[in-house]
C-alpha cells in the first residue's frame, strides 16, 4: 500500500508534460520493471526555471518524477546535482525498500538531463 504522499503526487503529479526547446532533456529507464522517466529542463543562468516530466511506469515512478521536479525547481545547476534518491524518498514520506528503485531512477534521469545540458552548454 503506497502512503499518502505518493498516492497525492501519483493522484495530481506535479509539472507533467514537456517543455519546448528545452534547455535539456534526459531519460532514464528499468528494465526490470518498464518504467521510464523523461525529464525536461528549462535553465536560465544556470538556475533551473522549470521542470517538467513524462512518466510511463507505476504509481511510485510516476509520484517519484513528480516530487523531483519540485524538489529541484528554483535550485541552481549544483544544487540540483546534490539531489539524491534518499532526498526524493523522503519528499515522498520514505519510500519502501520494494520501491525505492523509482527514487533511483528520478536521480538517474536528474543526472541525464543535466549531462545533456553540460554538453549544450559547453
Amino acid at each position: 500500500m503506497h502512503n499518502e504522499k505518493v498516492m497525492d503526487h501519483f493522484q495530481n503529479p506535479r509539472n507533467v508534460g514537456s517543455i519546448e526547446d528545452a534547455s535539456a532533456v534526459g531519460e532514464a529507464g528499468n528494465p526490470a520493471d518498464g518504467d521510464t522517466i523523461r525529464l525536461y529542463l528549462r535553465i536560465e543562468e544556470d538556475m533551473i526555471v522549470d521542470a517538467k516530466v513524462k512518466v510511463f511506469g507505476c504509481p511510485t515512478a510516476i509520484a517519484a518524477a513528480s516530487a523531483l521536479t519540485e524538489l529541484i525547481i528554483g535550485k541552481s545547476v549544483e544544487q540540483a546535482l546534490a539531489v539524491r534518491n534518499e532526498d526524493v524518498s523522503n519528499a515522498l514520506g520514505g519510500l519502501p525498500e520494494g520501491k525505492l528503485h523509482c527514487s533511483v531512477l528520478a536521480e538517474g534521469v536528474l543526472a541525464d538531463a543535466i549531462s545533456h545540458y553540460r554538453g549544450v552548454a559547453n
